[in-house]
């Protein structure tokens, strides 16, 4: 009988505590970037957009938010103006420690969505997406950012 109850107990507190893994939109949002940019959780990792007219970087984190090795990696992003046709499509390539770059001709509206789609090496490929952008306050020496936000 004790065994059934310890049992019971047991997973009883594991179901209730799946929820609590999972980082939804609105808790990154609620919470600052590293670099100014928006989190969202793709897989086995947290990735951050920052992005600015012609060029988005993208800095790869485990769920620990430590740095992830972008090593070796590849990635694209489509960045895509409201409903509209317009859309652009960059390569995203390795540079520094976690992070993949990519610059292209597209302009950044509030209306804009960023699909990002990662692959790195070992891993499962992975995507996520960025609705709509929310241009951030400039900051001195850094330009136009923006800083993706639902």
């Amino acid at each position: 009988m004790h065994k059934l109850i310890y049992t019971f107990l047991c997973g009883a507190t594991l179901a209730l505590s799946l929820p609590a893994g999972a980082h939804t939109e609105d808790y990154f949002d609620s919470k600052e970037s590293a670099h100014g940019g928006q989190t969202r959780m793709a897989g086995p990792y947290h990735l951050e957009l920052v992005a600015k007219n012609n060029e988005i970087l993208l800095y790869v984190m485990d769920h620990a938010d430590r740095q992830f090795s972008t090593e070796g990696g590849t990635g694209k992003a489509n960045v895509q103006n409201g409903k509209s046709k317009v859309k652009a499509s960059l390569k995203l390539e390795p540079v520094g420690a976690n992070m993949l770059k990519g610059t292209g001709d597209f302009t950044l509206t509030p209306e804009t969505a960023v699909t990002i789609f990662v692959e790195l090496p070992g891993q499962e490929p992975t995507a996520a997406r960025f609705v709509p952008l929310k241009p951030k306050a400039k900051t001195a020496g850094h330009g136009n950012h923006v800083k993706p936000r639902i």
